[in-house]
């Protein structure tokens, strides 16, 4: 219960800096595979603190997947609205979808930042969600707050309680 609890707290936590800071830019600093990248820190507190920079990493080659996907294969095609069936608009999303995720997954492999969630954000930018140089660059920018946000609270927790995360007696 207390892990369960701690867990989502600290997500929260996270996602509180986050989202303060997309409110007060007007940019969006809280996008979809963000969610699952704080769900994983906030889990897993313990893991080693060089993951983070795998973490921005991954999530850095999923926009520069995205971006060159989308830019090349699908470039004025946001997927704001379902594209008719068979329409050359769907085919080039779907395309670019695919192209960026076959190039997220063998850079991460090959750079050894491997972080399932910069999938989703290759996704997001090839599917033109988020696919302006500005957007793109905000994606980075929150990604690394979150892993730097992560960062201060560890290393404040390990000054007050000697720890980065309480030993659980039992993975509940």
């Amino acid at each position: 219960m207390r892990r369960r609890l701690g867990t989502s707290l600290y997500a929260g936590l996270l996602f509180t800096v986050l989202g303060a800071i997309a409110w007060g830019t007007g940019q969006p600093f809280v996008f979809p595979s963000l969610g699952p990248s704080a769900f994983l820190l906030a889990f897993d507190r313990r893991s080693d603190p060089s993951r983070a920079a795998g973490i921005v990493g991954a999530h850095v080659i999923g926009v520069a997947a995205g971006l060159a996907a989308w830019s090349v294969v699908a470039a004025g095609v946001p997927l704001t609205a379902t594209p008719a069936a068979f329409s050359p608009e769907g085919f080039r999303l779907a395309a670019s979808a695919t192209v960026s995720v076959m190039a997220t997954t063998w850079a991460m492999i090959a750079t050894d930042a491997v972080h399932a969630p910069a999938c989703a954000t290759t996704l997001i930018v090839s599917l033109g969600l988020l696919s302006t140089p500005v957007q793109a660059a905000v994606i980075v920018v929150s990604v690394a707050v979150l892993v730097g946000v992560h960062a201060l609270v560890i290393q404040a927790f390990k000054r007050l309680v000697g720890d980065a995360h309480p030993a659980y007696r039992n993975s509940d």
